[in-house]
């Protein structure tokens, strides 16, 4: 079970049922009893850990607590009420029904029937314009979508080698070193996990010869994003990049 909000114990939950009340939560009328409850971080008053204690007492608490970040009154609650716990998840990419396998002891989570896949975004530069590319109807994903150089990076290929191989397929360049790069993001599309590398590379010219992957290419500002029916996640990597976040 997910709620994409912080979430309170006292008065955001139904000590006696289990029912979730927080309006602002996506799972509001759902009962948290014997489900892998899932939430950014907890927020409210210290009560809160008696709260939890009392979903215990009630038999009605979670079987487990996933947090991106833990606070002292979620932690506190779970540690008198013995559920597992674990933080330093993105609870973003998981959705109500998967089956979530909880190792507390390691504090890894196993997301059941999804996958994790690592790609690389190249998005290229000349004179303020970013380069888009139209995904053709010969590729695997995201048909007609539009994109940044991209592709799988392959076993044992560092991200920056997957980046230049791409580059080289894709559009004609040999890239160099990249202006900026960004820690890698992570979306979720169905029953897969997208964590794309994100590189920044300014190149002197336009001209570029693009692969059978793509049927057609703009050099657009990057302010022009929204308009475009782009890959998940692409306006994030785009503004990421060029705010500098460079690791």
């Amino acid at each position: 079970m997910v709620c994409n909000t912080p979430l309170s114990f006292l008065g955001g939950v139904d000590t006696s049922t289990g029912e979730i009340l927080d309006p602002e939560c996506g799972s509001r009328g759902l009962a948290v009893q014997g489900r892998v409850l899932c939430f950014p971080h907890g927020k409210g008053s210290t009560v809160g850990s008696y709260a939890i204690y009392q979903l215990k007492l009630n038999r009605k608490a979670p079987a487990a607590i996933v947090n991106t970040v833990a606070e002292p009154i979620v932690a506190t609650g779970a540690i008198m009420s013995e559920i597992p716990m674990i933080d330093g998840v993105d609870t973003s990419l998981i959705e109500n029904g998967d089956n979530v396998f909880v190792d507390a002891d390691s504090g890894t989570i196993e997301l059941d029937g999804v996958l994790e896949r690592h790609v690389v975004t190249c998005i290229l530069r000349h004179k303020g314009d970013v380069l888009l590319l139209q995904r053709s109807n010969e590729v695997g994903s995201y048909r007609g979508r539009w994109a940044g150089v991209s592709g799988y990076i392959e076993e044992g290929e560092s991200d920056l080698a997957a980046a230049r191989r791409e580059a080289s397929e894709e559009v004609g360049l040999r890239l160099t070193k990249p202006s900026a790069r960004t820690t890698p993001q992570s979306f979720r599309s169905g029953d897969t996990v997208w964590v794309v590398h994100p590189f920044l590379f300014d190149v002197p010219s336009r001209r570029i010869s693009i692969d059978w992957e793509h049927d057609e290419h703009k050099w657009v500002n990057p302010t022009e994003l929204r308009k475009y029916n782009t890959v998940p996640g692409l306006e994030a990597v785009v503004k990421g990049l060029l705010d500098g976040l460079i690791r």
